[in-house]
Protein backbone atom coordinates (compact mmCIF):
# COMPACT_ATOMS: atom_id res chain seq x y z
CA UNK A 1 0.00 0.00 0.00
CA UNK A 2 1.47 3.79 -1.39
CA UNK A 3 0.39 6.79 0.90
CA UNK A 4 -0.89 9.34 -1.23
CA UNK A 5 0.67 12.62 -0.47
CA UNK A 6 -2.64 15.12 -0.32
CA UNK A 7 -0.23 18.23 -1.94
CA UNK A 8 0.97 16.14 -4.34
CA UNK A 9 -2.33 14.84 -5.92
CA UNK A 10 -5.56 17.19 -5.04
CA UNK A 11 -5.66 19.35 -7.28
CA UNK A 12 -6.21 23.00 -6.72
CA UNK A 13 -9.34 23.62 -9.35
CA UNK A 14 -11.61 20.67 -7.45
CA UNK A 15 -13.95 21.17 -5.12
CA UNK A 16 -13.56 19.67 -2.21
CA UNK A 17 -16.01 17.17 -0.52
CA UNK A 18 -16.22 14.43 -2.84
CA UNK A 19 -19.06 12.11 -3.00
CA UNK A 20 -16.69 9.55 -1.88
CA UNK A 21 -15.65 11.42 1.40
CA UNK A 22 -18.58 10.26 2.89
CA UNK A 23 -17.95 6.58 2.45
CA UNK A 24 -16.32 3.98 4.68
CA UNK A 25 -13.04 3.14 4.34
CA UNK A 26 -13.80 -0.70 3.19
CA UNK A 27 -16.35 0.94 0.95
CA UNK A 28 -13.38 3.26 -0.64
CA UNK A 29 -10.97 0.29 -0.35
CA UNK A 30 -13.14 -2.13 -2.42
CA UNK A 31 -14.36 0.83 -4.64
CA UNK A 32 -10.56 2.03 -5.40
CA UNK A 33 -9.61 -1.92 -6.21
CA UNK A 34 -12.68 -2.40 -8.54
CA UNK A 35 -11.71 1.10 -10.13
CA UNK A 36 -8.06 0.12 -10.62
CA UNK A 37 -8.86 -3.00 -12.44
CA UNK A 38 -11.06 -1.21 -14.73
CA UNK A 39 -7.98 1.36 -15.32
CA UNK A 40 -6.16 -1.47 -16.57
CA UNK A 41 -8.89 -3.21 -18.68
CA UNK A 42 -9.41 -0.42 -20.44
CA UNK A 43 -5.38 0.63 -21.11
CA UNK A 44 -5.38 -2.90 -22.50
CA UNK A 45 -8.25 -2.23 -24.75
CA UNK A 46 -7.43 0.90 -25.50
CA UNK A 47 -3.61 0.03 -26.79
CA UNK A 48 -5.48 -2.86 -29.23
CA UNK A 49 -7.12 0.07 -30.40
CA UNK A 50 -3.97 2.16 -31.12
CA UNK A 51 -2.37 -0.44 -32.73
CA UNK A 52 -4.76 -1.74 -35.26
CA UNK A 53 -5.13 2.26 -35.97
CA UNK A 54 -1.34 2.23 -36.17
CA UNK A 55 -1.54 -0.92 -38.32
CA UNK A 56 -4.26 0.57 -40.92
CA UNK A 57 -2.59 3.63 -41.47
CA UNK A 58 0.61 1.82 -42.89
CA UNK A 59 -1.44 -0.12 -45.01
CA UNK A 60 -2.17 1.68 -48.24
CA UNK A 61 -5.19 -0.30 -49.01
CA UNK A 62 -6.87 0.27 -46.53
CA UNK A 63 -9.39 3.01 -46.76
CA UNK A 64 -9.63 6.53 -45.55
CA UNK A 65 -12.84 6.35 -44.02
CA UNK A 66 -11.53 3.09 -42.19
CA UNK A 67 -8.77 4.99 -40.96
CA UNK A 68 -11.23 8.11 -39.68
CA UNK A 69 -13.24 5.61 -37.61
CA UNK A 70 -10.71 3.51 -36.03
CA UNK A 71 -9.13 7.56 -34.97
CA UNK A 72 -12.76 8.36 -33.80
CA UNK A 73 -12.95 5.18 -31.96
CA UNK A 74 -9.28 5.51 -30.20
CA UNK A 75 -10.38 9.61 -29.67
CA UNK A 76 -13.53 8.11 -27.67
CA UNK A 77 -11.55 5.66 -26.03
CA UNK A 78 -9.17 7.83 -24.70
CA UNK A 79 -11.79 10.50 -23.61
CA UNK A 80 -13.74 7.52 -21.71
CA UNK A 81 -10.27 6.25 -19.86
CA UNK A 82 -9.62 10.06 -18.62
CA UNK A 83 -13.00 10.12 -16.99
CA UNK A 84 -12.38 7.10 -15.13
CA UNK A 85 -8.49 7.98 -14.02
CA UNK A 86 -9.93 11.41 -12.98
CA UNK A 87 -13.20 8.87 -11.27
CA UNK A 88 -10.26 6.70 -10.09
CA UNK A 89 -8.28 9.92 -8.37
CA UNK A 90 -10.62 10.96 -6.51
CA UNK A 91 -11.07 8.15 -4.71
CA UNK A 92 -7.86 7.16 -4.34
CA UNK A 93 -7.94 10.97 -2.68
CA UNK A 94 -10.49 10.26 -0.63
CA UNK A 95 -8.95 7.01 0.43
CA UNK A 96 -5.72 8.34 1.43
CA UNK A 97 -3.80 5.70 -0.29
CA UNK A 98 -3.69 3.42 -3.34
CA UNK A 99 -4.99 0.18 -2.15
CA UNK A 100 -2.63 -3.13 -3.25
CA UNK A 101 -4.24 -4.84 -6.00
CA UNK A 102 -2.85 -8.41 -7.28
CA UNK A 103 -1.84 -7.89 -10.80
CA UNK A 104 -3.29 -9.89 -13.34
CA UNK A 105 -1.42 -12.47 -13.26
CA UNK A 106 -2.32 -13.26 -9.87
CA UNK A 107 -5.75 -13.55 -10.85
Amino acid sequence: MKDVNSSETNDETKPMGSCFRSMEKSELEALAISAILEHRRLIVADEAVYEEWTRAAADPSVSSAVLESLQHEYAARQKKSEAQQEELSEIIDALGYIPDVPSDSDE
